[in-house]
């Protein structure tokens, strides 16, 4: 019943139409060297679902930018970026589902499986973070505080949620 709920909660917000952010190439960039070393180094599934959930949001608003920058089906702007959410989303969910790595048993944590959680939690903390920099960047008068900092805060973001599902799953 609790993992209905949270698939069904988490489908809802991934699937709600939201205004496109710009969200840099060098963000894009980094949560993927980031989920790169973390499958090099051994590290959990919860931590790399972190990196996913982040990377997978970070491509999805992307693409709708640049297509909206190109024009194509306008007329279908609903529809389209909630299939290219839902296609960013499948495209790396199901693989991982049929090959195992989602849905196994003994990869647990609160009786939720660890890499689909990360995914979860990372694609919902990611947005956030970037919304959090457009505010804070307001409030400075349009201006960043030092540079790079649209990148380093939702990066730190799910550097932060990492560390968190470490200490979680140690």
């Amino acid at each position: 019943m609790q993992r209905k709920y949270i698939l069904s909660a988490t489908s809802l917000f991934l699937l709600k139409a939201i205004p496109a952010q710009a969200v840099c190439p060098v963000c894009i960039v980094a949560v993927g060297a980031g989920l790169g070393l973390s499958e090099y180094l051994g590290i959990d599934d919860s931590i790399a679902g972190v990196w996913i959930g982040g990377l997978l949001i970070g491509m999805s608003v992307w693409t709708i930018n640049y297509v909206q920058k190109k024009q194509w089906l306008n007329k279908y702007q609903q529809i389209r970026d909630y299939l290219i959410f839902l296609a960013y989303y499948l495209m790396v969910i199901w693989p991982l589902y049929k090959k195992g790595f989602i849905g196994n048993p003994f990869n647990k944590l609160f009786g939720l499986d660890k890499l689909l959680l990360g995914v979860v939690v990372g694609g919902i903390v990611f947005p956030l973070a970037v919304r959090f920099y457009e505010i804070i960047k307001q409030r400075n008068g349009g201006r960043a505080h030092f540079p790079f900092e649209k990148v380093a805060i939702p990066v730190g973001a799910l550097a932060i949620l990492s560390f968190i599902f470490y200490f979680l799953t140690k």
